[in-house]
């Protein structure tokens, strides 16, 4: 079965950033997330979007 979401701290695993950086893209709204009761999760398609706009910005 396919990941639909993944932890904050698979989520950072993937984008081989610190926890504390991916919760300042959380923060600053550069990442999507969702909550399901205290968990925060990363849903998959949100890595690529968040990728995409930085690449944009970088631009």
């Amino acid at each position: 079965m396919t990941e639909l979401v993944l932890t904050v701290d698979e989520a950072a695993e993937r984008l081989r950033v610190s926890r504390w950086t991916l919760y300042n893209l959380i923060r600053s709204g550069q990442l999507r997330t969702v909550k399901i009761g205290r968990r925060r999760l990363v849903p998959i398609n949100a890595l690529s979007e968040c990728l995409e706009q930085l690449t944009e910005e970088a631009a």
